[in-house]
Order: structure tokens, then C-alpha cells, then sequence
């Protein structure tokens, strides 16, 4: 539970959701750094520092961010990974000019069903004062367990629709057909009117 005074002190707070997906899977999503502008309401994009195809512990990046009224106010901040354990947890640090500042970490369960429940959470480890003052009247720390579940539900969408396109199915037809060929039936011929629709049914040749 987030401490009384995160609204004057910013530390740290998490949020979580369970997703009909595989943690292997999740891991692969959230740990790809350059798509977190997908799920992420703030963060725009990330960009690598030097060939990585697969981040480990201390691979370092530049992030990009968006925010404020019509996210008009736009500013990059440097950042370090710091687990990178796939299907377990993928943390990175953030910095707050040149100084490492905010811990953002993401943890994965796998559940019954093949489901995985998935919580982000955030540290703070040092912000300037000047940030401090501001956090108070815009509300920061509502802010930021909005933008995590945002987060979270964006991220259950894509995964969830990925895995369901995954799924073979047949349609009612196709399936019938292969039954068909299965057991001997005869094939048939179906006629087509000009506009498109089933007229009769007429035994093959």
C-alpha cells in the first residue's frame, strides 16, 4: 500500500492486472523497450544505445516522453537497465538531470490457465527539489498509478489479441468440408448467383 503522503513526497507504489497471456510472452513485449510507446502514455519511444537485440543488466538507452496538456511538452531522459530475467522481471532506472532517479520495474506470475499477472511499479531514489515542489499541485503521484494502469490495460489488449489470432480455428464450413472428405462423401459444387449468394448445390463432376 502507497504511503499517506505520496502526494507530498513521492516514494513508491505498484499496480496489477491479470493477462490471458504467457509470461515468457509479456516479458518479450515489455522488455522491447522501443515498442513501450504502444502501451505507455507518457513514454513515446526508446532508442538503444549501441547494437541491442536483446537487453541485458546495464544496457543503457535514451527514452523519449510526452506529457502535459496535449502532451506538448516533450523532453528525453537517459536510462539503465537493471534485470533483465525473462518470464520473472524486467527492471530499469531512469535518470533526473544526469543523476539515476526513478526505479521502474515489471514483475510476472504465472497463474492457472496459462494467465500471468503482471505488476509495475515505480521507486523513487532521488529527484531534485524544483520537481518536488511541482509534483504537489499537479498531483504526481495520481498521475503516475494512472499512467501505470493505462499501462497495464493497453498492454493486456495487445497481448491478449495477439494470442487469440494465434489460435487456429475453423470455420463452420471448412470443418464440415474436411469431415466430409473424411468419411467418403461425395464433393458438390456450389452455384453462385451474380450477386453473390448460394443458389443451389449441385453434385460434382
Amino acid at each position: 500500500m502507497a504511503p499517506k503522503n505520496q502526494r507530498w513526497w513521492l516514494t513508491e507504489d505498484s499496480v496489477e492486472l491479470d493477462i490471458d497471456a504467457d509470461a515468457e510472452e509479456l516479458y518479450g513485449m515489455v522488455s522491447d523497450l522501443p515498442r513501450i510507446g504502444e502501451w505507455s502514455p507518457e513514454c513515446e519511444g526508446v532508442d538503444w544505445e549501441g547494437d541491442v537485440t536483446v537487453p541485458v543488466a546495464n544496457t543503457t538507452f535514451m527514452g523519449h516522453n510526452a506529457v502535459g496538456p496535449g502532451r506538448r511538452i516533450r523532453y528525453s531522459r537517459h536510462g539503465r537497465v537493471l534485470v533483465a530475467d525473462p518470464g520473472r522481471e524486467f527492471t530499469f532506472i531512469t535518470d533526473e538531470g544526469g543523476r539515476e532517479s526513478t526505479v521502474w520495474r515489471y514483475r510476472f506470475e504465472p497463474l492457472a490457465g496459462g494467465r500471468t499477472r503482471v505488476t509495475e511499479s515505480y521507486e523513487v531514489r532521488w529527484i531534485p527539489t524544483w520537481a518536488r515542489i511541482l509534483d504537489v499541485p499537479t498531483n504526481r503521484h495520481k498521475e503516475l498509478l494512472t499512467g501505470m494502469r493505462t499501462t497495464l490495460d493497453r498492454l493486456k489488449a495487445a497481448a491478449e489479441a495477439d494470442h487469440e489470432s494465434g489460435r487456429v480455428q475453423l470455420e463452420p464450413q471448412d470443418d464440415a468440408r474436411r469431415q466430409a472428405a473424411v468419411v467418403g462423401y461425395p464433393r458438390q459444387r456450389i452455384s453462385v448467383s451474380e450477386h453473390g449468394r448460394r443458389r443451389r448445390r449441385e453434385p460434382a463432376r
